[in-house]
């Protein structure tokens, strides 16, 4: 689908499978940033086959009120962060990297919800996770 001027429409964020794709290009760029990957690859030793479909069911409920995330990522974060304290710069880049990812795929209501609700939960985390550095956006 395109634009009167041939621009691509991309879709907004608004079903489950929209998410789905979301996470996965989110978490494969994760995986090749110089900041992040040592954090998600190395330091959590991710499984990302259990990880992905957790984190898609936990942007659905939020965005679109889907139940099914079930989990703590305080929890989960504060035992990370227990051993590597995580840094206001591994916060900032974890919003930019999603902006950015967002941004090349998708738009409308939906996508800019989710962009809001990512900076809002960076900021909480950074301030609740015991021993992380706050980033305050």
């Amino acid at each position: 689908m395109t634009t009167h001027d041939s621009q691509p429409v991309r879709p907004d964020l608004g079903d489950p499978e929209q998410i789905s794709l979301l996470v996965d290009t989110f978490y494969a760029r994760v995986r090749q940033d110089d900041l992040l990957a040592p954090v998600f690859v190395g330091q959590a030793n991710v499984d990302w086959d259990e990880h992905l479909p957790k984190i898609a069911a936990f942007w659905c409920k939020l965005e679109l009120g889907i139940p099914g995330f079930r989990g703590a990522p305080t929890q989960t974060h504060a035992r990370l962060s227990s051993v590597e304290p995580f840094r206001a710069e591994q916060f900032g880049r974890w919003v930019a990297l999603f902006h950015d990812t967002i941004d090349a795929g998708w738009a409308g209501p939906h996508a800019e919800s989710i962009k809001d609700r990512a900076v809002m939960i960076a900021k909480v985390q950074s301030q609740m996770v015991p021993r992380a550095e706050p980033w305050m956006g």
